[in-house]
């Protein structure tokens, strides 16, 4: 006995000819025609019964997976873009892995539905070659971690502190509050300094001062404005040197430590507080000057 999937061509357009003829159309026709294509549909119904059997099952282990591999993942204190990253990867392996056995079951040829995902992968790759450079930046950002959420880094791109992270792009916000995002790909193959990388920093000063005054005791004046200012770390060594004799000034310059949150309210203070304490000190700072002769 014939089944829905050994009928031939000729024998289904006979049986859609008797369907289409409405003289056919009696008790002894349809029982002959159920009679050839009954257990065929049974044998398919029982086919799509068993693969929608088996993607509720499917569906359910891998919500379950999913949830395991979370919570695997924050009791390890992976960052947050990782996890995402990963539980989308695992998320789509199984959802294939679900597809074949689906398939299989409804008698599907695995080799022909592989050659078409692997097409299709081949031509998604092709057009989408520079995303998918940036999407393995991410990932490289994400897992080597140059920087987080929070951090002042300065690229080629631009400088700001890391306001997001992503898979694809990262943001970041200038010093005016200006957002700038630059793609992963471009911050994976530059150079990105993280200014905020480590708990301190030093704060190098060099200030001019002219040929005349007394380089002793413009030396001792920004040692003190630094020893007398409380962000300034006073167990960190304390450096002031003769940096270079220029064209018209003698530039010294003076080296010390500070917290990294602190470092831009303290070269502000210590900058003013210099320029206070040689006018105080009669050290002059040489600035250009234009001389203007008139002649009668």
């Amino acid at each position: 006995m014939a089944t829905a999937a050994e009928l031939t061509g000729e024998e289904i357009a006979a049986v859609a000819e008797s369907l289409s003829d409405p003289a056919n159309l009696n008790v002894d026709t349809m029982a002959a025609i159920m009679h050839r294509i009954g257990p065929g549909l049974m044998a398919l119904g029982q086919k799509v019964l068993v693969a929608l059997i088996i993607f509720l099952i499917g569906r359910k282990v891998i919500s379950m997976i999913e949830k395991m591999l979370s919570r695997s993942m924050e009791h390890a204190g992976m960052d947050v873009g990782v996890t995402r990253f990963l539980r989308a990867l695992t998320q789509f392996v199984m959802n294939v892995f679900l597809l074949f056995m689906i398939a299989g079951q409804l008698g599907m040829d695995s080799a022909s539905i592989v050659a078409v995902l692997g097409a299709a992968g081949l031509a998604l790759s092709l057009a989408l070659q520079q995303s998918l450079g940036n999407f393995a930046g991410g990932l490289l950002i994400l897992i080597m971690k140059p920087f987080r959420v929070g951090d002042y880094i300065i690229s080629p791109s631009g400088e700001g502190r890391v306001s997001m992270v992503g898979l694809v792009y990262t943001t970041i916000l200038t010093t005016d509050n200006k957002a700038i995002t630059i793609p992963n790909g471009t911050l994976s193959n530059s150079t990105v300094t993280n200014v905020t990388a480590m708990d301190k920093r030093m704060l190098e000063l060099k200030v001019g001062i002219a040929y005349e005054a007394d380089i002793r005791t413009a030396k001792a004046v920004l040692e003190r404005v630094y020893r007398e200012h409380p962000m300034v770390k006073k167990d960190e060594d304390i450096k002031v040197f003769v940096d270079s004799l220029g064209d018209s000034s003698v530039v010294l310059g003076i080296r010390g430590w500070v917290e990294t949150a602190d470092y831009w309210q303290t070269r502000w203070d210590i900058l003013e507080q210099i320029k206070l304490s040689f006018d105080e000190a009669g050290i002059e700072i040489p600035y250009n000057k234009m001389d203007i002769h008139l002649k009668q």
